[in-house]
């Protein structure tokens, strides 16, 4: 597995990450665990060391199981979790809203140490931007935790360029998580650039179009109700009807370099800056096997240009999240 380096921190993981969240939480119901476990290890096998969470997948659940997963094999890995929501500590109940009070993340990071096994979080972010609490008071404390060895680096998940400027002017930022593929390209006006700027990496969720760029899914595919999918504008039946062009467009491309249209998405990703690592969801072994390939999938300047010409002739139809969740981002 080719190995890259989140911006200037010298954090160094594999080219691409395991999004661990679909194994628990909100993309329907719970993989059985015995096989999230072996799969969580299998892709430490084949060379993934960098696996993302967050406290509020289940919540706890699932920094739980990767935490179970990946204890034996601590020293080999990158984890990055994330706190932010109004989550009680203890009993793990999910009251709405977000709470990024200094006090609140300090408690939180204690209980994410211990469903994580371990003695410190490799990367750790703000999962959405609090407006009620001074991004330079999140940072702030973050960087408090740093310096106790708790925390190794920090990150924000959903924000947007002038708040990425207030953090990094506190406590350097490693990674900056936003959604981005082919079909939702919205940092490219301003997040990217000032990443490159600082010297931040960037960590794309979603690289797949949670799920719709692999082709799998169609206009007759039915989200359970546990599944976010069935809250998103983009994944209603018209509009994934309509947004169908945008993969057949993407299957095309893919047969001209012998891969899938997920792994045309992903390799696109990666062929976008060096310091890019995507985090596909991976829920079965088929889809580590065909995702890590990806990697191997190589796309020339007039291939890069080609496919850009062709998305750009396809107009997406529907928001990329519900509304209350679209609300939250790139603040």
């Amino acid at each position: 597995m080719q190995k890259r380096q989140l911006g200037n921190s010298g954090l160094k993981v594999s080219a691409l990450g395991f999004g661990a969240m679909g194994l628990s939480a909100n993309l329907g119901p719970a993989t059985d665990k015995r096989e999230a476990l072996a799969l969580l290890r299998a892709a430490v096998e084949r060379g993934v060391t960098f696996f993302d969470t967050a406290e509020a997948y289940g919540p706890f659940t699932n920094e739980e199981l990767v935490g179970e997963a990946l204890a034996p094999l601590r020293g080999q890995v990158v984890i990055a979790t994330k706190f932010g929501w109004d989550i009680d500590p203890v009993t793990g109940e999910h009251h709405g809203g977000l709470n990024s009070r200094p006090e609140h993340i300090k408690v939180a990071t204690e209980g994410m140490l211990k469903r994580l096994k371990t003695d410190h979080i490799d990367l750790l972010y703000q999962h959405r931007v609090d407006p009620n609490v001074p991004i330079e008071d999140v940072a702030g404390v973050v960087k408090e935790l740093i310096q106790q060895g708790k925390v190794k680096h920090f990150g924000l998940s959903e924000a947007g360029a002038a708040t990425i400027r207030r953090a990094h002017a506190v406590h350097p930022v490693t990674a900056v998580q936003n959604q981005y593929s082919l079909w939702t390209r919205e940092p490219e006006a301003q997040v990217l650039p000032v990443c490159k700027e600082l010297g931040i990496g960037f960590v794309p969720w979603g690289p797949l179009g949670t799920g719709f760029l692999t082709g799998k899914i169609d206009a007759s595919t039915k989200f359970d109700s546990s599944d976010l999918r069935s809250t998103f504008p983009r994944f209603t039946p018209e509009a994934l009807k309509a947004n169908l062009a945008f993969v057949e467009m993407l299957r095309a491309f893919a047969a001209r370099k012998n891969a899938t249209p997920a792994q045309l998405a992903l390799a696109w990703l990666l062929a976008q800056k060096p310091w890019i690592v995507p985090i596909p969801g991976m829920m079965k072994r088929e889809h580590l096997d065909e995702n890590l390939a990806s990697v191997d999938v190589a796309l020339t300047p007039d291939d890069l240009r080609e496919i850009a010409i062709a998305a750009s002739k396809i107009e997406v139809q529907g928001a990329r999240l519900g509304e209350g969740l679209l609300s939250l981002s790139e603040n």
